[in-house]
């Protein structure tokens, strides 16, 4: 299955963004219209290693700081990444041998 994701520091999507107000609304959506989440907040996420040299200009050295926002929905993804702008943002296929679950954190 493909995975969609933007990255950034917990302090930028928690504390300068109203990520979590997004979050809230979409989801108070999907339940008005009895459709399950296909987004999940990651934080650490072990995928992020896939992709350690991208983003390293992007992200703090340690991933410890990061948080993602993961979605089996492409348009919501790239709506998150032109909402917020100073995110990173790609897509993996998981189960993989590279990245067993797409959600695993550490």
């Amino acid at each position: 299955m493909k995975y969609y994701f933007i990255v950034a520091t917990k302090d930028f999507l928690f504390r300068e963004e109203p990520l979590e107000e997004v979050l809230r609304e979409r989801a108070s959506y999907y339940q008005s219209q009895q459709k399950s989440n296909d987004f999940w907040i990651v934080p650490n996420p072990n995928f992020i290693n896939k992709y350690s040299e991208e983003f390293k200009k992007f992200l703090p050295p340690s991933f410890e700081s990061v948080v993602s926002v993961v979605s089996t929905d492409k348009d919501f993804i790239y709506w998150l990444k032109l909402r917020y702008q100073n995110v990173a943002s790609g897509h993996f296929n998981a189960p993989t041998n590279n990245i067993l679950s797409p959600l695993a954190y550490n």
